[in-house]
């Protein structure tokens, strides 16, 4: 597994135009993105009965990982699941694509899948059995991305972060959810470097760096 760097901060709406303004001249925006640059993405997060995911998160814990299923666009016809391991500000993902079966089993809580299955949906799977993780709380919000192949850096402005509360209606893209953040998330990941270029676009000179979790802010509702 490569791990690659993450940093996250919190902007403002004119610190938002001002790098944007520059990374469209700079960088190709995401291919899924639709006719206004963005597009919404929807996850399912999974934690136990103490809230372990959510505590480590809180806590600050070095090494530590969560588990999600996701779509995008409303399409809940191809769903993934993934799995995000954190060790500091370095992250990997793993995912793998769940077919409508393994999906309605993980919504209703389900850990034992028969015959010869992904090893991520293995894992996931044992720790349910083992962990007790359960579906817990679902999380959307518009994403706008721009790719630099240099470096391989991606950056993400992600805004209308919100929560279902306590529906798990995961696959009803149209089920009622509630904003948890007004401001906006600006997302910078890469591989071991970011070009000079790039670093200078992205400075405004007042974001400041946050450690924001998206899970950990739908959980302050419920």
């Amino acid at each position: 597994m490569k791990y690659r760097h993450e940093y996250k901060y919190c902007i403002n709406i004119g610190e938002y135009f001002e790098i944007r303004s520059r990374l469209k001249v700079l960088c190709r925006p995401d291919v899924h993105a639709g006719e206004n640059g963005r597009y919404r993405v929807r996850s399912l997060y999974f934690d136990n009965r103490d809230d372990t995911v959510l505590r480590e998160k809180i806590d600050g814990v070095r090494y530590r990982e969560k588990f999600r299923i996701r779509y995008y666009n409303g399409d809940s016809s191809f769903i993934r699941l993934e799995k995000k391991s954190k060790r500091n500000d370095l992250c990997v993902k793993q995912s793998t694509i769940l077919s409508a079966e393994q999906t309605n089993d993980l919504l209703q809580g389900k850990s034992r899948f028969q015959g010869d299955i992904d090893p991520l949906l293995a894992e996931l799977s044992g720790k349910m059995i083992i962990q007790g993780l359960r579906p817990k709380t679902i999380v959307d919000y518009d994403r706008e991305a721009y790719i630099c192949p240099l470096g391989n850096v991606r950056i993400n402005f992600d805004t209308d972060i919100s929560t279902g509360l306590y529906s798990l209606d995961f696959l009803n893209p149209r089920s009622p959810v509630i904003r948890t953040e007004e401001q906006i998330i600006f997302e910078v990941k890469y591989d071991a470097f970011v070009p000079d270029y790039i670093r200078d676009a992205i400075q405004t000179g007042t974001q400041s760096r946050c450690a924001f979790s998206k899970y950990a802010s739908a959980r302050r509702f419920g």
